[in-house]
């Protein structure tokens, strides 16, 4: 562990308690380089996630009502 790591308290279920040990018993790392590899996993995902949002940003919008309605037109409801 760096220096510049954090200490942080996390409570897990102890189902994945077993699991994260299993794992990292597995792959010879500790527990915190399991979850600080899920986190990365799911930190990255967000910024894809927050990436697609803004490449959308500009495309038109419908309705709830207006996608109903196109449905229907089109004999899907």
């Amino acid at each position: 562990m760096s220096e510049l790591s954090k200490r942080s308290t996390i409570y897990f279920e102890p189902d994945i308690h077993q699991a994260l040990r299993m794992k990292a018993a597995t792959a010879h790392i500790s527990v915190s380089e399991v979850v600080n590899e899920a986190v990365r996993i799911a930190l990255r995902e967000d910024q894809e996630d927050l990436g697609a949002f803004e490449e959308r940003a500009n495309e038109p919008t419908l309705s709830y009502e207006e996608l109903l309605k196109d449905l229907e037109l089109h004999g899907k409801l």
